[in-house]
C-alpha cells in the first residue's frame, strides 16, 4: 500500500486486524445498500441485488491480492476467523432475507431458511473465491451477474406457481 510500518502498526495491531476490518467494510456496505432497497422489492432479487453490488465495490476497492490473503487466512487454523463469525451483519440479513422470502412465498419452503441462507453464502463465497484464484481475469462483477441466478436459482419460486 505504500504504507511505511510504522504508519501500519499506527492503524492495526498485525495483519489479522486489518483483514478483519475487511469482514466490517463488506457488513457496512451491505448495511448501506440494504437502507436503499425497497421494502416490497422480491426477497430473492434482494439478495442478488446485495450480492452484486457488494461484489462490485470489492472488484473496484479492495486490492485482490488483499482479498485472496483474507480468505487464505480463513482456511488456516491460526488466527480469528472473522470472515465466518456468523455474529456479523452479513449472515443475519442473508438469514433475515431469506425468512422473508419464504414468509412471501419468493423462496422455497422445500428446505429449512437457514440452509438456503447457507447455499446463498456457499455461492456467494465461490464467486469471490473463483476470482481470487483466476487472480481477477475476469470481472468479478460480470461473473457474479451471470452465475449467481444458476447457482442461487433454484430456490426461487417463480411467481405465478
Amino acid at each position: 500500500s505504500g504504507t511505511s510500518k510504522g504508519s501500519f502498526y499506527h492503524y492495526y495491531s498485525g495483519k489479522d486486524e486489518l483483514l478483519s476490518s475487511l469482514s466490517s467494510i463488506f457488513d457496512e456496505k451491505y448495511e448501506e445498500i440494504l437502507q436503499t432497497l425497497d421494502p416490497e422489492m422480491d426477497s430473492y432479487e434482494k439478495l442478488l441485488y446485495l450480492c452484486m453490488e457488494v461484489h462490485g465495490m470489492i472488484e473496484k476497492e479492495i486490492p485482490i491480492d488483499l482479498l485472496a490473503f483474507m480468505y487464505a487466512s480463513q482456511v488456516t487454523k491460526k488466527g480469528d476467523k472473522h470472515l465466518v463469525d456468523q455474529n456479523r451483519f452479513y449472515y443475519k440479513i442473508v438469514n433475515q432475507l431469506v425468512d422473508e422470502g419464504q414468509r412471501r412465498g419468493q423462496i422455497t419452503r422445500d428446505m429449512p431458511f437457514y440452509e438456503i441462507a447457507q447455499l446463498y453464502v456457499i455461492a456467494e463465497r465461490a464467486l469471490v473465491y473463483e476470482y481470487c484464484i483466476s487472480d481477477g481475469q475476469e470481472s468479478l462483477l460480470e461473473q457474479t451477474r451471470k452465475m449467481m441466478p444458476l447457482l442461487f436459482g433454484s430456490v426461487r419460486v417463480c411467481p405465478g406457481k
